[in-house]
């Protein structure tokens, strides 16, 4: 009997020693509708008064599409953060509500961050996946001059933007059993950035197993934001 009561109390400690935790991780995270044409989620670090903080943006898949903005935890960056990943950034996840990402749109929401928190204009990132995939290097190929570098991960984008993609850090990373959006998706766009510059410094990953849902662990490892958080531009705020 004293072994069960022990048990029992053993799992609400641990219970609420993971709620707490939770509520912890998203602490300063909190949604921003009517500003911009997104609604978004915002995650600003304590330390935003005192210094420019470098903003890492998340587009989502088209299953997080909607109304109902908490969808967007169920993966990716905020998911990641839910479980207890630190990001030093401003994290920016937007919601779309139906179709795909409008590159303007999210120079809008950009925009609306940059004016309103202590940002690092030297240091904008992009990160997305399957819809948001394309969407990130839509935005990346039409807004080069605004961002730093950008991650699109089991996706893919127009193989016109190539040369304008060239001028940015990229990683383009994509399953090897994807069968909803196939690998030669990601793999014509690197073709087409290569052979605009083949010294473009653009990487290709492919991800041995990987199909179109669990390479979203990739945004649970440290690899993706090590390698998006050691670039920066030398460019100075007037560029933008």
């Amino acid at each position: 009997m004293q072994r069960n009561k022990f048990k029992a109390m053993t799992f609400r400690f641990l219970f609420l020693l993971l709620f707490f935790s939770l509520n912890t991780a998203f602490a300063q995270l909190k949604t921003i509708v009517g500003k911009t044409e997104y609604p978004f989620w915002i995650n600003v670090p304590e330390t935003e008064k005192t210094e420019k903080q470098p903003v890492l943006i998340f587009l989502h898949g088209k299953s997080l599409s909607g109304t109902d903005i908490n969808r967007v935890k169920r993966y990716g960056v905020l998911r990641a953060m839910g479980k207890g990943r630190k990001i030093p950034a401003i994290v920016v996840a937007p919601q779309l509500a139906k179709g795909s990402w409008n590159p303007d749109k999210v120079l809008e929401l950009l925009e609306y961050v940059q004016k309103n928190y202590n940002t690092d204009l030297s240091r904008v990132y992009v990160c997305g996946m399957s819809l948001g995939s394309y969407g990130t290097l839509h935005f990346a190929g039409k807004h080069a001059d605004k961002i730093t570098a950008a991650v699109a991960i089991c996706g893919g984008g127009n193989v016109n933007d190539g040369c304008k993609l060239a001028t940015i850090p990229l990683w383009i990373q994509h399953g090897d059993k994807d069968f909803i959006v196939r690998m030669s998706e990601s793999k014509k766009v690197v073709d087409a950035i290569k052979k605009c510059n083949p010294d473009a410094d653009v990487t290709f990953t492919v991800i041995p197993g990987g199909n179109h849902g669990n390479v979203e662990r990739l945004f649970h490892e440290d690899a993706l934001y090590d390698w998006l958080f050691k670039q920066k531009k030398t460019q100075t705020e007037n560029d933008f």
